[in-house]
C-alpha cells in the first residue's frame, strides 16, 4: 500500500531528517570544524533540560521523571560546562530565536531557573527579548515564583500541554491532572503578562466525542491564548500507552486489529477537522496542521529566523544542532532505563567532549533540497518557488516531480508563486511528512534499535 494511501497519522515530522536517522560520526568532528564557514548571524537556540515531574503516557520525549535534587544541580553545572565549550568554538554568534525545552523547563526551581539564565544570558550571550524566548511548562509547575523569574529574563512565549480539560480524558491520555491545577496555572501565566500564550490540546483520546472535544476547545478558548496546537494522540512504543497496547483504541469486542485503526483514524480526522473550523470561526489563522494563532497577534518582528536556511545549536543531552550540511545530538532514548544512562554518561563527560558532534547525519545535495521542502511545504505557507529555485539553482517540480501525486489528489495547489497544501492535506500533514522521507533516511530509520 502506497504511503499516502494508509493512515493519515504515520508520524509527526517536526524535523527532517528525525533523530532515528542519526549514527555515531567517527572520527568525531570539531564543533570549530563543522561550524567553520556557516553563516552565524540569525541561529536558533535551544536548551533542553530533560527532566518532568511524571512522564504522560503519550510521551515519547527524551527525559526523566522525578529526578534526585543532586542529579538537577549536576546537570545545571555541566550544562554550563557544554555552553562554554561551544561558545568558544562557534566563535561570534547572533541568536534571533531561542527556546527552553524538555521534558518540563519549570520543574527546575526558581533558584535554579535564575541559574539557567545565567548561562543562557552570561555564556550564550542571549538576548531573550530579542530572540523571543519561548519556554515550556506544565499545570503543576506554573507556578508564580517560577513565571516571575521566566518575566524577569525577558521570556516572550510561555507554552503549557493541557491536552484536554476534563480530567477523566487527560487521566485516559496517561496525564494524572487535576482541572484546578490546570486553571490555577493559566491564572497564573495571564497575570505574568507574557506576550503570548500557547495552549496544547490533544484529540483522539480513548472516550473522548465531539461534545467533550468541543468542550476543551472553548474552555482553551475562554483564556484568550494567542496560540493553541492541536495535536493527534500517538500511542508509540516504549511509552506508557504503549505498553497498554491495542486495547486502548476504540474497538467494539469483535473488532479486528485493521478495523480498530481503520475507526481511529476516521474518528482523529473527524476531530481534528471540527477543531480546526471552530478555532477558525473563532478568529485564528491556521499556519500549519497543528499550529493556529489568534488572527490580531502579529508573526514574529524582530531579527528573523528560517529554519529551512538558518542554524540551530543545541545546549543539554537532549539538544539537536544544525548546519546546513550537518544535523548533530548525543544519543537518543525513550525507555526510562536508557534516558536515565545517557544522562549519566552526559554528567560525567570531560569539558573537551563538548568541543565535538557525537551523533548525526551529513547531508547531501540531495537532503539539503529535500529538507527546505518538508520544512516549507508541511506549512500553511506552503514552499517559495522562486526562493528554492534562487537557493538550489534548480525548480521544485524538477527535483521532487512526485509532488504531481499531491496535486492529483487535491492535497496540494499552485498558487502564485507557492505550491501550498490544501485544507485536507494539511489535514493529512503526518502522511504527506513521512511519503517525503528519502530512501536513505528512510532505511536508517528502520534499522534504529528502539530503547
Amino acid at each position: 500500500m502506497k504511503v499516502l494511501d494508509g493512515s493519515p497519522y504515520q508520524g509527526y515530522l517536526y524535523a527532517y531528517p528525525h533523530k532515528t536517522a542519526y549514527r555515531p560520526l567517527r572520527p568525531r568532528p570539531a564543533l570549530r570544524d563543522v561550524w567553520a564557514g556557516q553563516d552565524r548571524d540569525n541561529l536558533f537556540l535551544y536548551l533542553h533540560i530533560p527532566f518532568c515531574e511524571m512522564r504522560c503516557g503519550f510521551c515519547n520525549l527524551f527525559t526523566r521523571a522525578q529526578p534526585p535534587a543532586e542529579q538537577v544541580g549536576a546537570y545545571l553545572r555541566q550544562l554550563r560546562v557544554q555552553a562554554e565549550q561551544v561558545t568558544a568554538a562557534l566563535g561570534p554568534a547572533r541568536y534571533a530565536r531561542a527556546a527552553i525545552g524538555g521534558g518540563t523547563p519549570t520543574h527546575l526551581t526558581a533558584d535554579e531557573l535564575t541559574e539557567l539564565f545565567a548561562i543562557t544570558d552570561g555564556v550564550l550571550g542571549l538576548d531573550p527579548a530579542a530572540a523571543q524566548l519561548s519556554v515550556e511548562t506544565s499545570p503543576a509547575t506554573a507556578t508564580p515564583d517560577r513565571l516571575a523569574v521566566l518575566a524577569a529574563h525577558g521570556t516572550h512565549r510561555v507554552s503549557m500541554g493541557v491536552q484536554s480539560f476534563l480530567d477523566t480524558e487527560a487521566h485516559a491520555a496517561g496525564r494524572p491532572q487535576h482541572r484546578a491545577d490546570v486553571d490555577r496555572a493559566l491564572t497564573a501565566l495571564r497575570d505574568a503578562a507574557f506576550p503570548l500564550l500557547n495552549v496544547d490540546l490533544i484529540y483522539g483520546i480513548p472516550g473522548q466525542t465531539r461534545d467533550t472535544w468541543t468542550y476543551s476547545l472553548r474552555e482553551a478558548l475562554a483564556w484568550r491564548p494567542e496560540e493553541i496546537y492541536l495535536y493527534p494522540l500517538y500511542v508509540r512504543p516504549l511509552t506508557g500507552l504503549g505498553r497498554r497496547g491495542g486495547g486502548l483504541l476504540p474497538s467494539g469486542p469483535t473488532a479486528t486489529a485493521p478495523d480498530r485503526d481503520a475507526q481511529w483514524d476516521s474518528e482523529r480526522l473527524d476531530l481534528y477537522r471540527h477543531g480546526r473550523d471552530l478555532l477558525r470561526e473563532a478568529g485564528y489563522r491556521q499556519l500549519s496542521m497543528r499550529q493556529f494563532r489568534r488572527a490580531d497577534v502579529p508573526d514574529p518582528d524582530g531579527a528573523d529566523y528560517c529554519c529551512q536556511d538558518d542554524g540551530m545549536v543545541g545546549i543539554g543531552c537532549g539538544a539537536r544542532s544544525y548546519t546546513a550540511d550537518l544535523h548533530y545530538s548525543f544519543d537518543y532514548a525513550v525507555s526510562v532505563r536508557e534516558v536515565r544512562a545517557i544522562i549519566d554518561d552526559y554528567l560525567a563527560r570531560p569539558a573537551a567532549d563538548f568541543g565535538y558532534a557525537e551523533f548525526g547525519f551529513a547531508l547531501d545535495g540531495g537532503e539539503q533540497r529535500l529538507r527546505w521542502l518538508v520544512k516549507s511545504l508541511l506549512r500553511a505557507e506552503g514552499v517559495d518557488l522562486p526562493g528554492y529555485a534562487s537557493r538550489f539553482g534548480s525548480k521544485v517540480d524538477e527535483d521532487s516531480p512526485h509532488l504531481a501525486e499531491l496535486a492529483e489528489r487535491g492535497w496540494a495547489v499552485a498558487d502564485g508563486d507557492r505550491l501550498v497544501l490544501t485544507d485536507e492535506g494539511l489535514a493529512r500533514g503526518d502522511a504527506i511528512g513521512p511519503w517525503l522521507v528519502s530512501g536513505p533516511v528512510r532505511a536508517a530509520m528502520a534499522r534504529a534499535v528502539l530503547r
